[in-house]
């Protein structure tokens, strides 16, 4: 019996290889937020498609909104990557995967300034027999760039819980240590006990006499 699921493995390994690798790869998880002064900030942008819709072509489109202003376009990726003539000019990395799943962007030593609002707009036409239907899809990620790196409350957590752990194991140790010590003391103590008790015992007693032992 074990062998038939072998056997029907093998016969489909490719597609079945090709179907888990996709459905594991592309998660739909959301963009950072923060991003720190003079680094390098990748803006996330994933659209996942069903294994039926992998034939498509796809348009990218990424817009900037400062606080109070407009969308102004600053990439664009339609079979070749453009960059628009903004504040970004020069510091824009495409970041997208080969099945246009991952669309994403990388702003380049980021400043206060870039921050604001972040759209990514996807176009795809899907390639179907008999129809060729259209759908669009929009992520929006509102970017705050800051001059230094605060702590991660996460790490703090992880530090506190850390030294919590050192503290309770160094307690257990000494208990342990503690514990040891009288149970031995305790075992030298009787054995002591019955030696003094056995020399006590006049010698012609002393044949029908058996030091008892503590287990």
């Amino acid at each position: 019996m074990a062998a038939l699921p072998r056997l029907l493995c093998a016969s489909s390994a490719a597609l079945v290889v090709w179907a888990g690798f996709c459905s594991a790869v592309c998660v739909e998880v959301p963009s950072e937020t923060e991003a720190v002064q003079g680094t390098d900030m990748k803006l996330l942008c994933i659209s996942c498609m069903k294994r039926e819709e992998v034939t498509a072509s796809t348009v990218v489109e990424w817009f900037y909104r400062p606080e109070g202003g407009k969308d102004e376009p600053i990439y664009e990726h339609r079979k070749m990557n453009h960059e628009f003539q903004s504040r970004f000019s020069g510091r824009i990395q495409w970041n997208g995967s080969k099945d246009m799943q991952d669309v994403s962007i990388t702003v380049l030593n980021v400043t206060l300034n870039d921050s604001g609002i972040y759209t990514c707009n996807i176009t795809r036409e899907f390639e179907f027999e008999i129809h060729r239907p259209l759908f669009t899809s929009s992520r929006l990620i509102h970017l705050t760039v800051v001059e230094e790196a605060g702590e991660d409350f996460t790490s703090v957590i992880s530090e506190i819980m850390m030294y919590i752990l050192l503290v309770f194991l160094t307690l257990w140790l000494l208990i342990e240590m503690v514990y040891c010590y009288r149970k031995v003391s305790k075992a030298e103590e009787a054995a002591q006990e019955n030696a003094t008790d056995y020399l006590a015992i006049p010698s012609e007693n002393k044949e029908n006499c058996a030091v008892p032992v503590e287990e």
